[in-house]
């Protein structure tokens, strides 16, 4: 298969002719043979699915991070020194993590078949002279086709013939207008400014149009939008985050292991009590339920952000959206409601008036017209033809831009109901609506209140100065004229449109929604910075970057950002807030850019030509309604299209995180202080300081004691700013609270061994009980920076916690004792033991301020 033909300029900047040459084919089209020769050189015009990475390779993937290895090692260890509950514990958690993992970024592998939903399936194509319904795969380069109101264009094509032709491209440009095309070379470089050409994917609106195809398939705007799903997808900031945190577990686990069992063998210990122990202080550092409370806390967190109406394709993201420092957003139906309203009605004088609307509304209701200001103009007046007629219509022309009705009044009531204002001071009106370019010159007087005054070269220009204030505020405009119709006088078959009365302008808007400015202002406080990528007009982006309270001084183009390098892009994407006319690949490249500087960027879009940003962002948000290919690009869909959603999302992903964290640093420290003090023990006691079995037990219980994290409250403070890892701050908290437990588990060596003189049994059944009291109930002060009884815990937690602490302390005086080694140990033992107990939690509560953020207070 050969590549598709290679325009040294974009087909749009090209004549007829000489694409005819470089295509090799004419205006009559193809015949069926030449057909089936360029389908084999060019290809199908469809777009390659997403290769198959199947259910062992995703599943394979993520068996294969430091954690997922370290915790299948911890598993068969356990199980080859005979703690088969423990082994198949651990490895039973780690499947059901990774197989929720894995169901849930299973609806992703849709996105070739939803992309395929959102294309046309037939198109009507010239062949061997004739036209006729082929399918729109079997369309190729140097076909010509005809596309009519309501079809979606099959191909990248140039226009040909025009009939009134119209195509809504707001899913590739974010242009909210529909698009006025025709025939003749435009000399733009981008394809928002190409009025002559047809894009993929684009829906025709009005009118019908013969096009030479030019592009098919992954060749066209839409195909190079698609084609990033099958790219594969980059790890996420808390992929790699949780690879590193695995990677660090690893090195410690190994190097301690290793440290303890060199020491056990310089020291003439037993070989195989010495394995058998370090085995178990590895299965003791190991955070083996780590998979699974990320997995629950981050589905629960699916599940409440469900509740707040977004759908979550991709668990990381979760995390991702709460780390997020800059938010990319493509304007239209995200910061406006993507419905084109009018905005203002105008005399001839520029004040503020409904006459001009009114009769803008009778001519569109009249004459039939059905585009969207027509459309616009009849909601905001839906009773303005009331009582009218239509006597005569010239429809509107594409070429002459402007049409005109000759309606009759036959009443004597006013137009729109308003007893003291009439819009009809005749029987008859011919009312003229039009580009202002176009219907300017053909008025001879202008209507300011109830006079009628000379339109002469002074008010043009001011006519002129009015047109280019409205359009600087980003407004479509529309002018509107009359001129009154003897009642004696029949309707001729052609109205004469001259001596006409200007009556004033229409300025029409996408509004922009009423609560994007406080959505942008609650994602500002939370530390989220907000950019606007749109592919639509900068002027227009630029006014709406304005009323949104974003900083629009300097506004990017697509051209302009063509001309940068990456470094110099990366440079300049810190300071500038609003792009206009940008491409989908250029919307990528400012999110890399973003990147580069250490952001974590998300990406909010609905169109086409969002699917690249969406693709390559850190988190890419798609709305319900959206394009196909864009909700498959994204890693959550937003059942409302609204900023406010994502705020919500954000305060559920730090939310959500910061539990998540509450289990590594309990982890981290709890483990670490623990194996550090039996490591230590072992070199410096007669006999181990625990029992491996002991041991394992030991994690067990306690990592049961944290299940209840997922459902744990979070601060409000800790919700203000982005939440990331940092690695830094683990080791800190690790370094301090971990040696801080190790000293009080010293304290209890000596006081066992000098102070009661404790039996080996005595001593591991103390240690274990105290050991597993210091762990759970330091989680109780280390989980809040505010004092405990101030932050309470969730309900669940507090139960996980004390049940477990409960069979810690109760099991030593029950019959199964003996299975683990304990013995009933002496009162005057536990009340020293609850005495030291109650001391380290105080210096916990002093210290953690210091362990958390490197400072005391």
């Amino acid at each position: 298969m050969s590549p598709a033909p290679v325009h040294t300029l974009p087909f749009w900047q090209q004549t007829p002719e000489a694409l005819y040459a470089q295509l090799q084919c004419g205006a009559a089209g193809l015949s069926a043979s030449e057909v089936q020769n360029r389908l084999a050189r060019y290809g199908p015009n469809s777009d390659a699915p997403p290769p198959s990475r199947g259910l062992l390779r995703a599943i394979g993937r993520r068996l294969l991070e430091p954690l997922s290895l370290i915790l299948l090692g911890a598993g068969a260890v356990s199980a080859v020194t005979g703690d088969n509950v423990g082994g198949g514990i651990i490895v039973t958690i780690l499947g059901l993590s990774i197989g929720l993992d894995t169901l849930q970024e299973g609806r992703a592998t849709r996105a070739a078949e939803m992309l395929r939903q959102s294309v046309a399936l037939r198109a009507e194509v010239l062949r061997d002279g004739a036209f006729r319904q082929v399918p729109v795969q079997d369309i190729v380069p140097g076909d010509v086709i005809r596309v009519r109101a309501g079809d979606i264009i099959p191909a990248d094509a140039l226009v040909l013939q025009a009939d009134a032709f119209t195509a809504g491209e707001a899913a590739l440009t974010g242009e909210p207008y529909p698009v006025e095309k025709h025939p003749g070379v435009v000399d733009a470089a981008s394809p928002a400014e190409a009025r002559n050409a047809l894009f993929r994917g684009a829906v025709a609106q009005t009118g019908e149009a013969l096009a030479l195809v030019v592009g098919t398939g992954r060749n066209t705007v839409f195909g190079a939008a698609a084609l990033v799903l099958g790219e594969a997808q980059q790890p996420s900031p808390f992929e790699r985050d949780m690879h590193a945190f695995g990677l660090m577990t690893a090195r410690l686990t190994l190097a301690l292991v290793l440290l303890v069992l060199t020491a056990h063998m310089l020291f003439g210990r037993p070989v195989l009590e010495s394995l058998l122990f370090a085995v178990a202080l590895a299965v003791g550092l190991t955070p083996e339920l780590l998979p699974m409370i990320t997995t629950v806390t981050l589905g629960r967190g699916a599940l409440r952000m469900a509740a707040r109406k977004v759908i979550v394709k991709r668990l990381a993201s979760i995390h991702d959206l709460g780390a997020m420092t800059v938010l990319c957003t493509d304007k239209t139906g995200t910061l406006t409601r993507a419905e084109i309203a009018l905005d203002r009605s105008l005399d001839a004088d520029g004040s503020p008036d409904p006459r001009a609307a009114q009769l803008a509304a009778i001519a569109a209701d009249l004459g039939g017209d059905r585009g969207a200001l027509d459309t616009a103009l009849q909601a905001a007046h839906p009773e303005a033809a009331q009582g009218w007629t239509l006597l005569r219509r010239q429809a509107f022309d594409f070429n002459r831009r402007l049409g005109s009705v000759l309606a009759e009044h036959s009443t004597a009531s006013n137009a729109n109901g308003d007893e003291h204002e009439t819009l009809s001071q005749t029987e008859r009106l011919l009312i003229v609506k039009g580009a202002p370019e176009a219907v300017l010159p053909l008025c001879t007087q202008r209507r300011v209140g109830d006079q009628l005054l000379p339109q002469g070269d002074a008010e043009r220009a001011q006519d002129a100065a009015r047109l280019r204030q409205l359009a600087q505020q980003g407004l479509r405009v529309l002018a509107v004229a009359s001129r009154r119709w003897a009642p004696q006088d029949a309707a001729p078959q052609e109205l004469e449109e001259s001596g006409l009365v200007f009556e004033g302008l229409c300025a029409f808007a996408d509004p922009p929604k009423p609560s994007a400015p406080a959505a942008i202002a609650r994602l500002a406080a939370a530390g989220v910075r907000l950019k606007i990528l749109s592919g639509d007009d900068p002027v227009v982006v630029q006014r709406l970057a304005q009323q949104m309270g974003l900083r629009a001084e300097q506004v990017l183009t697509g051209a302009d950002i063509a001309q940068l390098g990456n470094e110099a892009l990366a440079v300049q994407v810190q300071a500038v807030d609003v792009y206009g006319r940008l491409t989908p690949d250029q919307k990528a490249r400012i999110v890399h850019a973003l990147q580069a500087r250490g952001t974590v960027t998300g990406f909010l879009g609905d169109g086409i030509n969002d699917a690249p940003a969406l693709k390559v962002a850190d988190v890419g948000l798609s709305v319900e309604g959206a394009s196909g290919v864009a909700q498959a690009a994204a890693d959550m869909i937003l059942l409302a299209s609204d900023l406010e959603v994502v705020a919500d999302g954000v305060e559920e992903g730090r939310r959500t995180f910061v539990n998540i964290l509450k289990y590594v640093r309990m982890g981290a420290s709890s483990n670490f202080g623990n194996m550090l003090s039996m490591a230590a023990a072992s070199l410096l006691l007669p006999f181990l300081p625990m029992l491996p079995t002991q041991v394992l037990l030991n994690n067990l219980l306690y990592d049961f004691s944290e299940i209840g994290i997922p459902f744990d409250t979070v601060r409000p403070e800790a919700l203000a700013r982005p939440q990331v890892w940092d690695m830094h701050g683990l080791l800190r908290f690790a370094g301090i609270m971990g040696p801080l437990s190790s000293l009080f588990d010293l304290a209890t060596f000596a006081g066992l061994l000098w102070l009661y003189r404790a039996t080996p049994e005595a001593f591991h059944t103390l240690w274990f009980m105290e050991s597993m009291a210091t762990q759970i109930l330091v989680i109780f002060i280390i989980r809040t920076r505010a004092l405990p009884w101030q932050d309470r815990p969730h309900p669940a937690l507090t139960a996980s916690s004390l049940v477990a602490l409960a069979v810690a302390l109760v099991l030593p005086f029950t019959p199964l004792a003996g299975w683990f080694g304990f013995v009933q140990p002496g009162w005057d033992m536990l009340g020293g033991m609850a005495l030291l107990v109650l001391v380290y939690l105080l210096c916990a509560q002093w210290l953690k301020g210091f362990a958390l953020t490197g400072k005391f207070g």
